[in-house]
């Protein structure tokens, strides 16, 4: 059976379902396990379905946005690659802002011990690991609590990032494209993480390929805002080809 014959099959099913499963896909159309996560990688760059832990969900509008859950399960070999990168870009003292992101809860449990630095995010969840690290200076900014991702959202935690200067900013997004930048399905997210953009010296952004090439509702800022994308080896070339045309600095772990 063809691959494309085989990703309509696929498809149709996770959109009857509500879900698919790699491993009862492979043994339905006979085929390795490694198929169906390529067929399942390539209806996510299509912006049909989006990757969980163990199979995909069909992507049935503009918008969609995973839960903390679903998103934790994720690409972990590649946000483990991404988060480790990311080490080597901390500044020595000065300030950092965190963004809400598995990625980068992934970087803040792997920071060593000894830094020291002024730290400034709106993720509750990275709390109890910066809070651990006794050189930290933890600003922790406030405003309504989103469920799905634990982030703080809201006029408040946008004029609290307008107050401040970063001379580093780690960052996450939803999709990333050369035309539209980066994006998030919810404004609010969109509007906090554009105001830690606006005031931070130098911006890293940890994307792993699953959000290369895609677009969203709402806009956070052009590409070109981007000093450092860190990506992972499942980018397709042409992609990382375009961004860095577009005068961004990517490292592919």
């Amino acid at each position: 059976m063809k691959s494309s014959i085989r990703q309509g099959h696929i498809i149709d099913a996770a959109r009857a379902d509500g879900r698919v499963e790699v491993v009862a896909l492979a043994e339905r159309f006979d085929v390795t396990a490694e198929t169906i996560r390529r067929d399942l990688s390539s209806l996510e760059r299509k912006g049909l379905v989006h990757r969980v832990y163990g199979g995909a969900i069909p992507l049935a509008r503009l918008g969609y946005e995973p839960s903390l859950t679903d998103r934790v399960g994720a690409q972990t070999d590649e946000k483990e690659r991404i988060a480790r990168a990311a080490l080597a870009e901390l500044p020595d003292g000065g300030s950092v802002a965190f963004d809400a992101g598995t990625s980068i809860s992934r970087m803040v449990d792997l920071l060593p011990v000894d830094v020291e630095f002024t730290v400034i995010t709106h993720a509750p969840a990275l709390i109890p690991a910066l809070s651990a690290r006794p050189g930290v200076t933890l600003h922790l900014v406030g405003g309504e609590i989103r469920s799905l991702t634990l982030a703080a959202v809201g006029s408040w935690a946008e004029r609290a990032y307008a107050e401040t200067s970063t001379d580093v900013a780690f960052i996450g997004t939803n999709a990333v494209s050369v035309t539209k930048g980066l994006c998030a399905p919810d404004l609010r997210e969109a509007a906090v993480k554009r105001a830690i953009v606006r005031r931070a010296e130098r911006v890293i952004l940890l994307a792993d390929h699953t959000k290369l090439g895609r677009t969203d509702f709402g806009v956070i800022c052009p590409l070109e805002d981007v000093d450092l994308l860190i990506t992972d080896t499942g980018a397709e070339p042409e992609l990382i080809d375009e961004i860095r045309a577009a005068g961004v600095d990517v490292l592919v772990v």
